[in-house]
């Protein structure tokens, strides 16, 4: 791993994580601008607060946990301050008739479905990055999906 604020190291992540926490982000905001802006706004405080990571996948986590905080204290600011949030799909998608069913979903719901199927995080892991139980998000996954069902046969 390279030095914390070095070129080599900012455009490793930037390169490496850029894409996945701007999904994640998208997931909660539903706004593509507002989802860049939390995006830099992670990156700026991994520069400044220079964590301390085991490996990638603990340097992903953390990425991935203050991205979801970020996001959610944008979402409580807009909503204090009467804001709108713009609703647009950001990705080209080959399922985008999918992917909006998915971003209908509560919050909730959208955060685990975003970890497990587009991030590739297993329950136990989503649990350590939302800093819930396993059984919680299980639960949430399975609610999720029985939404996600109804949605679709309709």
């Amino acid at each position: 791993m390279h030095s914390f604020g070095t070129d080599e190291y900012i455009n490793r992540i930037v390169k490496t994580y850029s894409d996945s926490l701007l999904k994640t982000a998208f997931a909660i905001l539903r706004s593509t601008d507002d989802a860049e802006d939390v995006v830099q706004e992670v990156f700026i405080k991994l520069i400044s607060k220079q964590p301390k990571f085991n490996d990638s996948a603990h340097e992903k986590a953390w990425l991935l946990r203050v991205t979801i905080n970020t996001a959610k204290n944008m979402r409580k600011s807009a909503s204090k301050n009467h804001l709108p949030l713009t609703e647009e799909i950001p990705f080209s998608d080959q399922n985008a008739d999918l992917l909006s069913v998915v971003m209908s979903l509560p919050e909730r719901y959208r955060t685990v479905i975003h970890l497990y199927y587009y991030e590739g995080y297993s329950i136990k892991e989503i649990a350590a990055v939302l800093k819930l139980p396993a059984a919680t998000v299980g639960t949430r996954l399975a609610r999720a999906r029985d939404l996600l069902k109804g949605e679709i046969s309709e």
